[in-house]
């Protein structure tokens, strides 16, 4: 992990609008590391809207986030990329690259355990490693995406409608890599498949927050 791991987030009166719409409002939350959670509700609720603001990739409209380290000393939010891994079907692969290079890039802005072979290899991916990403099935692409968040040396893992495109070797696949790649990390699951989140300790209505 890297050095001050985050151990919390914190949401205070978080809110999230486009235009005029509120898509979520008054989020009060406490995220806790070596917990589970799932963030779930119809198409349109929110429920990756929010997940992409825990991640850092959007700001809340009103209301503040606020990351901590186990002194519960807050992090600083340009750091906070370094802290989390996440898969989404939104987030694009450099398709010129091969699987190897990806990874590759991937490490020179954050850690990842074990070497680019033997994590294609947990993904299955092994045999296509020196293929570019744009000769991938929507499948392999999306294994390519777990491996590189699952595999992520970071304290917070963070997935959004995970077994997308996966065939049921990819479902189990996705499984097996929850049983073994999120002890000691805080983990948090966007969808409205319950079979993605069951594993999850606390299940979150993003619609209760409207």
């Amino acid at each position: 992990m890297t050095n001050r791991a985050c151990q919390q987030i914190l949401l205070q009166n978080l809110g999230k609008r486009y235009n005029r719409d509120w898509i979520f409002r008054n989020i009060n939350l406490r995220f806790e590391t070596e917990k589970s959670y799932a963030l779930t509700g119809a198409n349109g609720s929110g429920k990756s809207t929010l997940l992409q603001v825990l991640a850092g990739l959007i700001q809340p409209s009103e209301g503040c986030i606020r990351y901590e380290d186990q002194s519960a000393q807050a992090l600083e939010l340009d750091q906070v990329h370094r802290h989390v891994s996440l898969a989404a079907p939104y987030l694009e692969l450099i398709e010129e690259m091969t699987a190897l290079e990806m990874l590759d890039f991937h490490r020179s802005f954050k850690n990842l355990n074990g070497s680019n072979e033997a994590i294609l290899a947990s993904v299955q991916l092994t045999q296509a490693s020196s293929k570019q990403i744009r000769y991938y099935s929507s499948g392999m692409k999306q294994r390519l995406k777990l491996a590189q968040a699952f595999f992520g040396e970071t304290s917070i893992l963070l997935l959004d409608e995970p077994t997308t495109n996966l065939d049921q070797s990819g479902i189990e696949l996705y499984e097996k890599l929850i049983r073994e790649h999120t002890r000691n990390r805080m983990l948090i699951i966007s969808s409205n498949e319950p079979n993605e989140y069951r594993v999850c300790e606390t299940v979150i209505r993003v619609e209760d927050f409207k």
